[in-house]
């Protein structure tokens, strides 16, 4: 698995395209190994990551070292880190990076995730793809 990152352009393009093209885009399959916490939420998109309520999960550009978070203080607040639980392992492809306020965030191939909080009201939402040209969502 890898994170891809869909603009707004291939998000309408997905919708516009046949449904045979967006039928065949499955949700990771049941046997996909996924961390405690973590989930996979089928969205307009297609399936994305989301936390363990269904909320999407995103990824952000300025998060260039792996394993660091370039989101912190008023940028944690609207962009939310996906906090590991503290019984929570990480698995292949997955780890838990340190953070500024001592919690462990989530990481899928040192990529750290958040939510968004300001417009994803439930799960499936994904209205934070793409805002700034820096989030995008997280997609396995």
């Amino acid at each position: 698995m890898s994170i891809r990152m869909i603009g707004l352009g291939s998000i309408v393009l997905a919708t516009l395209g046949s449904n045979a093209a967006f039928a065949e885009q499955k949700p990771a399959a049941a046997n996909s190994k996924l961390p405690l916490g973590i989930t996979l939420q089928q969205t307009a998109a297609g399936p994305v990551l989301a936390d363990g309520k269904g909320f999407t999960a995103y990824i952000f550009d300025k998060d260039k070292t792996v394993g660091t978070s370039a989101c912190n203080g008023n940028c944690a607040k609207a962009w939310p880190p996906l906090i590991a639980d503290a019984n929570a392992k990480p698995i292949a492809g997955w780890s838990q990076i340190g953070r500024e306020d001592g919690s462990r965030q989530w990481a899928y191939k040192g990529k750290p995730l958040y939510r968004f909080d300001h417009w994803d009201t439930k799960p499936g939402d994904i209205s934070g793809n793409n805002v700034g040209g820096i989030w995008h969502i997280a997609i396995p």
